[in-house]
């Protein structure tokens, strides 16, 4: 019994195929739905462009299109093994985490594979681990597939940017191109609010959409090479992470940072983000009043211990300071 109507409909274009022609009172009985309910579906598979004809008269029925057949998603064993190392692989590299659909995909994808695929798919997933522990900021999925689809559309997106100060503005933006680079992902093209390139942080895009208006990219324009440039001229920015016992709302409210920053676990909160002054940032982390330990970056933990003695040396002095002359 099917009972999501996605799946109703789906189950509908795979009976025309297998059975070449139905009526509706056969495909309504089939599917436990009423006659007007088919007609729905029907009109539904018309307008993801499925040539579905429709016969009229007393023995009218259904029927594709003579000579359509959809084509057989069909993968040999290495490939369906090698479709699902790279979705384990995704979700080690912590990208899954930006859309449900790598984990829907992985499950139909095992669901479907040969038992002997499956045991050794199982015992990859079971025995390989990703201890790479270099900063990542999975970007939406949403927003990667948005600007490659514009870029090789030659259509501009308009979207909405949160600088690094936290305010957001509205720009239009014609996409040359999309990088990742040291765990943070990258957009750069010609932004119409300034005027000129920009390169902008994809976890910072909070929202996008393709515009009616078109760009054509520039001749011999290599996009790595300019993200590379872009990002020399960009002052230094140290990826942090920090381990803090405390609660998401408490941890919130004593940084006064959006939940974007933080990363729920079962014993704390995970506190990520970037820093030009690590001095600065180990003064904040030592006025917390909560305990915490910095995962990277090393740098991070050589200025908090040289915090540390520069207070060890401020209490000495008063110390001595309190001392009465004989």
């Amino acid at each position: 019994m099917v009972y999501r109507p996605t799946a109703r409909v789906l189950t509908v274009l795979e009976l025309l195929q297998s059975r070449g022609r139905m009526t509706g009172a056969e495909l309504a009985r089939r599917l436990e739905v009423n006659i007007r309910t088919v007609r729905e579906y029907i009109a539904m598979l018309g307008d993801m462009g499925i040539p579905i004809e429709a016969e009229r008269g007393r023995y009218g029925a259904y029927r594709l299109r003579p000579g359509y057949k959809l084509p057989p998603l069909i993968f040999t064993e290495d490939e369906s093994f090698a479709l699902t190392l790279s979705l384990l692989i995704a979700r080690g590299q912590e990208f899954a985490r930006a859309s449900a659909a790598f984990e829907g995909t992985l499950a139909k994808v095992l669901r479907v594979l040969p038992e002997a695929t499956r045991t050794q798919v199982q015992a990859v997933e079971q025995a390989v681990l990703f201890d790479d522990d270099s900063f990542r900021i999975p970007p939406s999925l949403h927003v990667v597939t948005t600007l490659s689809s514009a870029r090789q559309a030659g259509r501009r997106v308009q979207l909405h940017y949160r600088s690094r100060q936290g305010e957001v503005t509205a720009r239009g933006f014609d996409p040359y191109g999309v990088v990742s680079r040291n765990g943070i992902w990258y957009t750069l093209g010609y932004c119409h609010l300034r005027q000129g390139q920009r390169l902008f942080r994809l976890d910072r895009i909070v929202a996008l959409e393709i515009a009616n208006e078109t760009f054509s990219l520039p001749e011999n324009f290599d996009v790595r090479e300019a993200v590379q440039q872009a990002l020399a001229a960009v002052p230094n920015e140290w990826q942090f992470e920090v381990w803090l016992k405390t609660t998401l709302p408490e941890a919130q409210r004593s940084l006064r940072l959006p939940q974007t920053f933080f990363e729920e676990k079962s014993d704390g909160v995970l506190f990520r983000g970037e820093a030009t002054d690590l001095s600065w940032m180990a003064q904040k982390l030592a006025g917390l009043g909560m305990p915490f330990i910095i995962h990277r970056p090393r740098e991070l933990r050589i200025a908090l211990s040289k915090y540390a003695q520069k207070l060890a040396k401020y209490a000495q002095l008063m110390n001595e300071a309190e001392i009465e002359p004989e």
